[in-house]
């Protein structure tokens, strides 16, 4: 197994990287796995010794530094990944030059096989929002681990089952709530992952900018400072610098979300 940095191009580059990824080996990490915190929360999580050996022999860890790009769309989609720290955003470029980030990632999450491309190619974008550390599969090799490993393959649809679901939830609030509510409701999943991965739901540390969350709740810049302030003086949150948000009162933000 070797440790990659990933010298992908900067965001909003027009470089695209077609072919095999060049990166430059950091040192020698005689078995990443073996210290691995988010193991239980990926698709490692309750693989015997044989499987979890399968996936080693074809994993490389990459590590990127903030806002450069793990894939385009368009790009070939040659590996999958699990995040293992740090996060990300996926998007897909609107034709009249807007973006809409369809979700954001975390330490845990699986990205490939289908659920951000047509199986050959990416149809959206993977940017770092922080230096994030990836292990990376390639695709025929992973496909035919799953062939052998029935947990395996029955982890890969539960997180797929997941971003599913998570798609549908996006698309209900795009459609349906109001600029509070979509705030409120980007606030409490964001409480709800802290809580999947054993941390407290508050305090929250964004990763992402208030431009970048505008793109994802498919409001402007400005409608969503006017949300996070009208949270604040509601009560429900305490806002401590650009990057932290206590949660003052999680009922009422579940009120708020309407009734997430």
């Amino acid at each position: 197994m070797t440790v990659v940095a990933f010298e992908s191009p900067p965001r909003h580059s027009t470089v695209r990287s077609a072919g095999p990824v060049h990166g430059q080996v950091r040192g020698a990490v005689s078995d990443p796995c073996t210290t691995c915190t988010v193991r239980q929360l990926s698709i490692c999580a309750g693989l015997d010794h044989d499987d979890w050996n399968r996936l080693k022999q074809i994993n490389h860890t990459m590590v990127l530094e903030p806002h450069r790009l793990l894939f385009q769309e368009g790009d070939p989609a040659e590996h999958v990944y699990t995040v293992t720290t740090g996060q990300l955003s996926l998007s897909l470029s609107l034709p009249d030059g807007r973006r809409q980030i369809t979700e954001f990632l975390g330490p845990g999450d699986f990205i490939g096989l289908g659920l951000d491309g047509d199986m050959t190619h990416h149809i959206l974008t993977a940017e770092t929002l922080t230096e994030v550390h990836v292990c990376r599969f390639p695709r025929g090799a992973f496909a035919r681990a799953m062939e052998q490993s029935a947990p395996l393959g029955r982890r890969v649809l539960s997180f797929a089952s997941r971003r599913i679901a998570a798609a549908g939830e996006q698309q209900l609030m795009l459609g349906r709530k109001t600029a509070v509510e979509r705030v409120a409701s980007f606030l409490l999943r964001a409480a709800r992952r802290n809580e999947d991965r054993g941390a407290p739901a508050s305090p929250l540390t964004l990763a992402m900018t208030r431009n970048e969350i505008a793109d994802h709740l498919g409001l402007t810049l400005e409608t969503v400072s006017r949300g996070f302030s009208r949270l604040r003086q509601l009560g429900v949150i305490r806002l401590d610098g650009a990057d932290r948000v206590t949660l003052s009162d999680l009922g009422r933000l579940v009120e708020l979300a309407g009734g997430d």
